[in-house]
């Protein structure tokens, strides 16, 4: 789903000087006698005095959706130290310097701990279905690979992912990360490439590695060693921010991105994490 966000006016001057002449307007004013240059800059000022007495209506606004695991569900931080957060933050204060003059985004976080491809294809459709995304984020396979899945089984259902999110008329993004080297070389090898091998069957926008720069640092890192600290969520951000921004410009059908307004998180309840609003919080570990 495209959102074209220009508002244009189109007017042919000189159809509208010469109709205003041969209805009597002119006369009626009692400037019959103006030459007709004169008329022109009549018409530009009043053009102008139309145009800011009635602006272009608001452009609808750009729905996003992330489709992630624990990477984007904030694990173990509270839900506004994300990087998911800082993103609405982010969009937000453009929107604020843009004056409203671009389509506000509604991000919806459907990202939950120990998520699989396998789990993203069941709750895709439905909630493309809710949210009609004009944008999504995938953010998945990880914790297949951990668990040692067929390498080509976790390709195919990304390529699946990807199709499913197209079929709904949205622009998609992927993101990509790595094993940890325990998994064997092999495994890890082939892992990390079938993110470009998905890319390469879809052509859809990927970001090899979420976590580069974060990961290779233990100070960044969770005592787990699996999950990025608080203060590594905006290094996270702004890695992907270039890739977001031409997301969202894809979405808008413009060349800029489109910059919003509204920030909604949609985290699915968990009812034995206690104040914590994602489900599912348990092991999810990687790159």
């Amino acid at each position: 789903m495209k959102i074209h966000s220009n508002c244009r006016m189109s007017v042919n001057g000189k159809k509208l000087l010469s109709t205003a002449a041969e209805t009597g307007a002119v006369r009626g004013l009692g400037l019959s006698n103006t030459p007709t240059w004169a008329f022109g800059v009549l018409l530009f000022v009043f053009l102008m005095a139309v145009s800011v007495a009635r602006p272009c209506p608001a452009a609808e606004p750009l729905n996003l959706l992330i489709l992630g695991d624990s990477l984007s569900a904030a694990y173990g931080l509270h839900v506004d130290d994300g990087w998911v957060a800082l993103l609405g933050q982010r969009l937000r204060e453009q929107q604020d310097r843009a004056l409203g003059a671009a389509p506000a985004v509604v991000i919806t976080n459907a990202s939950i701990s120990g998520e699989t491809t396998a789990g993203g294809l069941e709750r895709l459709p439905d909630l493309l279905a809710e949210h009609q995304p004009n944008a999504v984020m995938i953010a998945l396979g990880a914790n297949d690979g951990l668990r040692g899945f067929p390498l080509q089984d976790i390709e195919d259902r990304l390529v699946r992912l990807v199709e499913t999110a197209r079929a709904a008329d949205a622009e998609v993004l992927l993101l990509g990360v790595r094993l940890p080297p325990n998994y064997g070389a092999a495994y890890s090898e082939g892992f990390q490439r079938l993110f470009a091998a998905v890319a390469e069957r879809t052509g859809v926008a990927l970001v090899p590695r979420m976590l580069e720069g974060v990961s290779e640092r233990w100070d960044l890192m969770q005592s787990d060693g699996l999950h990025p600290t608080a203060a590594a969520q905006p290094l996270i951000l702004d890695h992907l921010w270039p890739s977001v921004q031409a997301l969202l410009g894809a979405a808008s059908g413009e060349s800029a991105i489109g910059l919003p307004r509204h920030f909604k998180s949609t985290a699915l309840a968990d009812p034995q994490a206690g104040s914590s609003r994602y489900e599912g919080i348990s092991h999810a570990p990687w790159n």
